[in-house]
């Protein structure tokens, strides 16, 4: 009890600068994306970050699955600063890297109001590489809590699928704006099955958030391929398949989990009859 005390003691600080990120990442994300007034992203940078610049470019409306993000990480933030979120081994493993992706988000918007296409590579690169490490480390030891599980693991798990999208999309614009010109077909739809093997992937791991965001972000890939000014209808198809595969592959997994826990249940229930 008394070790429990010192270490929600000695986890304070620490709890307090990711939550001072967390604000401070958030209103500099808001002020980059054109918020406060100035450039929206879409338009920055030469446009090549627009939903119709690229092959691979979700619609604008998939946009909108930031707002969800961003309310999570502040929800994260204050939650993370509650005693017994202070006193988890696991929240001060995660409490770095949560930090460093928040203000990762804020820099690649401002290195896009900047104008440096390449250079957001770089940063979606490393906020890419910090939210996987999240993942990992969350996936080491389960979360204490339902509470936990939904603000930690929902919120950086629909923020790494995200962002699994969101990289397709940033070295498409780097390509672009190389003067790499690139069949878009059948390139799009090559990247497309990558997108989707890495959502079935996701999928063996019993983990949804990063599915339904991959999904979402496939699924606004299609439909801004199959209307507007860059329709590609091989490219719009591939990708509602794949939104779909990466669901269905989550619904399959989750079924026959819950399927062979009921068996394992039934087994150990015949058991203990027997006895």
């Amino acid at each position: 009890m008394k070790g429990q005390e010192t270490r929600k003691r000695s986890a304070l600080p620490a709890a307090a600068l990711t939550a001072a990120s967390a604000v401070i990442a958030l209103v500099l994300a808001a002020a980059g994306s054109g918020a406060f007034g100035g450039t929206p992203v879409n338009s920055a940078a030469g446009g090549y970050f627009s939903s119709t610049a690229t092959p691979v470019a979700p619609g604008a409306p998939a946009f909108s699955i930031w707002s969800l993000i961003y309310a999570g990480l502040l929800a994260y933030s204050v939650w993370q600063l509650l005693p017994n979120a202070r006193a988890s081994a696991r929240q001060a493993s995660l409490r770095p890297w949560a930090a460093a992706s928040m203000l990762l988000n804020a820099a690649w918007l401002w290195v896009v109001q900047l104008g440096s296409v390449p250079g957001s590579l770089g940063v979606m690169a490393a906020l890419l590489a910090v939210l996987c490490r999240i993942f990992q480390l969350s996936r080491a030891h389960a979360p204490g809590s339902r509470t936990e599980a939904v603000l930690s693991d929902g919120t950086f798990g629909l923020y790494l699928g995200w962002i699994c999208v969101a990289m397709i999309a940033n070295v498409a614009a780097v390509l672009a704006w190389a003067g790499l010109a690139l069949p878009a077909e059948p390139t799009s739809v090559v990247v497309l099955c990558a997108a989707a093997l890495v959502g079935i992937s996701l999928a063996f791991r019993r983990t949804w958030a990063p599915l339904l965001s991959i999904a979402w972000g496939l699924a606004w890939i299609a439909v801004a391929r199959a209307n507007g000014p860059l329709v590609l209808p091989a490219t719009a198809l591939t990708a509602g398949t794949a939104a779909a595969a990466v669901l269905a592959a989550g619904v399959l997994i989750a079924g026959l989990h819950m399927g062979s826990g009921l068996r394992h249940g039934t087994a150990r229930a015949g058991r203990m009859e027997q006895a």
